[in-house]
């Protein structure tokens, strides 16, 4: 389980290292991402908000069959899948690094 442990965070540690070191060689890309993912996450709440609406006012007749159950899958899933994904991918290649001890050596 220790090298498990070892071996993912040598992963986390080496993905860190890339991603920094593309938002060092980008930086106006890196902050048009960041600006990105702070308008995308607008277009995320409110597509919650809708998902959530509907959840509430057709959540009897998708407990009583699959019809509305699999249209509403069908609907909301790979937009909110797609969604998630695309922000957070904005999300990491426009974070601002962590300021931490480990980072200043």
């Amino acid at each position: 389980l220790e090298e498990m442990t070892q071996s993912f965070n040598a992963a986390q540690r080496q993905r860190a290292t890339e991603l920094g070191q593309w938002r060092d060689s980008n930086p106006l890309l890196a902050q048009r991402c960041r600006e990105a993912a702070e308008a995308l996450s607008g277009v995320q709440t409110e597509f919650l908000r809708n998902l959530t609406d509907e959840v509430r006012e057709n959540s009897d007749g998708m407990l009583e069959g699959e019809f509305l159950l699999n249209e509403f899958v069908d609907r909301f899933g790979p937009r909110l899948a797609h969604l998630n994904g695309v922000l957070q991918v904005l999300s990491q290649l426009g974070a601002q690094p962590a300021s931490t001890p480990n980072n200043a050596r």
